[in-house]
């Protein structure tokens, strides 16, 4: 996958077959409009393309810098996407002059102008121009106009639900790794650097790693222990992960972000680690005593090996 970070890049692509969109976790109604634009490209010879925007277009628009929290960084989303097979992937600044674009001017201007869209495929709510203003109906009457193809896909479904990024993101709020895992098509992560701690859980049979994490606008799971798989220098481990306060051990507001891997001793200070997130086991919770964290960390890991294995 090529990825173009301006049109300046983008040159003698071959029919291209394009979808536009934020794409936040890559989830599997965005994985069902990535294959629509490969069948397409196979059948007419041509190369896929992913229009999408950085930094999200609700920050610009909203100046919404810490409400907003996403399913993943620019440095997620682009591996994503070559896993899933993209040609091109073309990362548009989004600014306030280019929010302010007509419908008409940005399908001109930037789909068929440089872009050079041969097929249009989009997914069943797509608004796009100066305050979301177009529409499919306005795309249909400009392909005429511009002679390119255009293509709805419907909401993908899972029992009933549209799957949404919204609806990812509390799922992930709720620590319920069953909903949004299915909804993903693929485990949340998050990645980080390893940093060191105080070194406590290491004093009771329990080292962890502390991490620290890469991007602010990355959202975090809730307070909690989660049955996790680690990757790191492209090997994976399993292990157990505390998000919290830990309340037992500290008297602080503090959240950190532990991960204790079972059967694992190496030093991986400074080292680049990311965490596949599987179940939430429990809640965060105060213990009397170490004793009895202790005891629990016992039945945590024991019901983590359950799910992993």
């Amino acid at each position: 996958m090529k990825v173009h970070y301006s049109t300046d890049s983008y040159k003698n692509i071959a029919k291209p077959v394009i979808t536009v969109g934020t794409f936040d976790g890559v989830h599997i109604g965005h994985q069902t409009i990535i294959d629509r634009i490969k069948d397409i490209a196979e059948k007419t010879g041509g190369e896929t393309v992913l229009l999408t925007f950085h930094p999200h277009p609700r920050k610009v628009i909203l100046n919404d810098n810490s409400s907003l929290k996403l399913i993943n960084t620019i440095d997620e989303k682009i591996e994503l996407l070559e896993k899933y097979g993209l040609d091109h992937l073309v990362i548009h600044p989004f600014t306030k002059d280019f929010s302010r674009i007509s419908p008409t001017s940005y399908v001109r201007d930037l789909l068929v102008n440089k872009l050079k869209v041969a097929n249009l495929v989009i997914g069943y709510d797509h608004q796009f121009g100066r305050n979301r203003e177009g529409n499919l109906s306005l795309l249909k009457e400009l392909s005429l106009l511009y002679s390119f193809n255009i293509e709805e896909i419907t909401a993908q479904e899972i029992n009933e639900i549209k799957v949404s990024s919204t609806k990812i993101r509390n799922a992930i709020k709720l620590g319920d790794f069953g909903i949004a895992n299915k909804y993903l098509g693929h485990p949340f992560t998050i990645t980080g650097t390893v940093i060191e701690g105080e070194k406590i859980g290491r004093t009771i049979g329990y080292p962890t790693a502390n991490i620290e994490a890469l991007d602010f606008d990355k959202i975090n799971p809730g307070n909690g222990v989660y049955a996790v798989k680690a990757i790191i220098d492209g090997k994976t481990h399993k292990g157990m992960m505390n998000i919290g306060v830990r309340p037992t051990v500290n008297n602080t507001e503090i959240i950190t972000k532990e991960v204790h891997l079972f059967n694992f001793n190496d030093n991986i200070y400074d080292k680049k680690i990311t965490i596949e997130f599987f179940t939430k086991i429990r809640e965060e919770k105060k213990f009397n005593d170490i004793e009895l964290l202790k005891l629990q960390l016992v039945d945590d890991q024991k019901k983590s090996k359950e799910i992993l294995s």
